[in-house]
């Protein structure tokens, strides 16, 4: 799992689990590990950064406008094992805890979700209904029940892999990136269609952001003691605990994710990074600071050899970044790694 990752320290300071060969720098900066010599990419992405912390500079932008927004889900951590980690762990809670008692209808949408990742034809809807879903498997459980479960289903294998267990499914060049900004003094922000708790738990012990930097899915958290009430009459109580309602408040994905920027960070950011559809809202939303050059950054899926990515499937999304100006990284062109050497696909 992620936790266990500090034993082996890059360069970058980046925590991992399992050793990889040749740790050293492949682009112009030091600083930017597991990236390959050609990537233009890379290339353009420091001399954009260098030239933006430049005091010097007419593109100079101050420290405390230096804010980049990350998408966690297929940008930082891998989501064909074989879906997102909170989908796969949803169906596993749903179809194989003996601990947790699912209703029929949930256990027949698990089951759909399933075929769905087989065949490549998802439920109708599938999106929001899993939110629903989700939270409602959470019903009664305190936040740290939660994290602990998420815990305890990353030490699982990810299918699909070998090598590689779901809690250090992440992808080394983009944890480099993230660390690279920092010591260029970014403000970091993760905003992922992941519930919020989870986001911080997967992420804990590979990335120094701060909790309150991280922005997810939510849903209702109530006083154990506090009933039907609202909150504006409820007192929280000596032997009170927060726990999920059940109820959903916001999935946090496509347009969704443009409010609560607006409201959690209060600043337009001049950085984004995503990698599907979810994310173009977001990146328009960058792009159109119009204070600061602000660019967008798309992580195209496009290797079949080392991740479960398809270039013919991402065709559209590419010439849709390249119709609204949004910059494109290949994962199979620009990453000299994705999770580490040793670890290969199940073919």
């Amino acid at each position: 799992m992620f936790g266990s990752l500090k034993q082996v320290t890059c360069i970058v300071g980046v925590s991992l689990s399992l050793a990889l060969a040749g740790c050293q720098s492949t682009t112009p900066d030091q600083n930017l590990t597991y990236w390959t010599p050609q990537s233009q990419v890379a290339k353009d992405f420091v001399s954009y950064v260098n030239e933006v912390t430049d005091p010097k500079s007419e593109k100079f932008i101050p420290k405390e406008d230096r804010i980049a927004v990350f998408d966690m889900d297929g940008t930082l951590v891998g989501e064909t094992y074989p879906s997102y980690f909170d989908w796969v762990m949803f169906t596993h809670k749903v179809l194989r805890d003996p601990n947790y008692k699912a209703p029929a209808y949930m256990k027949k949408f698990a089951n759909q979700l399933e075929e769905g990742w087989k065949n490549g034809k998802l439920p109708k809807d599938a999106e929001k209904i899993h939110a629903k879903y989700s939270f409602e498997s959470f019903k009664g459980m305190t936040i740290d029940e939660v994290q602990a479960y998420a815990r305890e289903f990353m030490k699982t294998d990810a299918k699909g892999f070998n090598n590689l267990k779901r809690g250090d499914a992440y992808f080394r060049p983009m944890i480099s990136l993230v660390k690279y900004l920092e010591k260029k003094d970014f403000t970091i922000y993760i905003v992922s269609g992941t519930e919020r708790n989870i986001v911080r738990v997967l992420l804990e012990n590979v990335l120094d952001v701060p909790s309150d930097r991280i922005i997810g899915s939510d849903g209702v958290i109530k006083a154990t003691g506090q009933g039907n009430k609202d909150g504006l009459d409820y007192v929280y109580q000596p032997d009170d605990k927060l726990i999920y309602t059940g109820e959903l408040i916001t999935k946090n994905v496509k347009m969704n994710k443009v409010p609560i920027i607006a409201r959690e960070i209060g600043k337009v950011p001049v950085l984004s990074f995503g990698n599907s559809s979810g994310d173009l809202s977001m990146s328009q939303y960058i792009t159109n600071n119009k204070k600061y050059e602000s660019r967008a950054y798309i992580l195209l899926g496009d290797d079949s050899q080392r991740e479960h990515g398809s270039e013919a499937k991402v065709q559209k999304l590419k010439k849709y970044c390249e119709e609204h100006g949004f910059y494109t990284i290949s994962m199979k062109d620009d990453f000299a790694t994705v999770y580490g050497d040793d670890v290969t696909l199940q073919k």
